[in-house]
């Protein structure tokens, strides 16, 4: 349980720290279900749309392979 737990922060920290790359070249982080906000002088995004959306493609790819 531990194991996924540090598996799931660290796929939200390496997500939160390519949002502007992908946001840019692959228009991820603009979905629907996408939340950008500021809080503490920081910006925050919640990808979750963008989430939903690259786990669908990476499940696919899994399945072909």
């Amino acid at each position: 349980m531990i194991r996924w737990l540090i598996v799931v922060v660290l796929a939200l920290l390496l997500f939160q720290g390519l949002a502007a790359w992908l946001r840019r070249h692959f228009g991820f982080g603009r979905l629907p279900g996408d939340f950008a906000f500021r809080a503490f002088g920081r910006d925050w995004d919640l990808p979750i749309g963008s989430t939903v959306a690259l786990t669908v493609i990476a499940a696919l790819v899994a399945r072909w392979i």
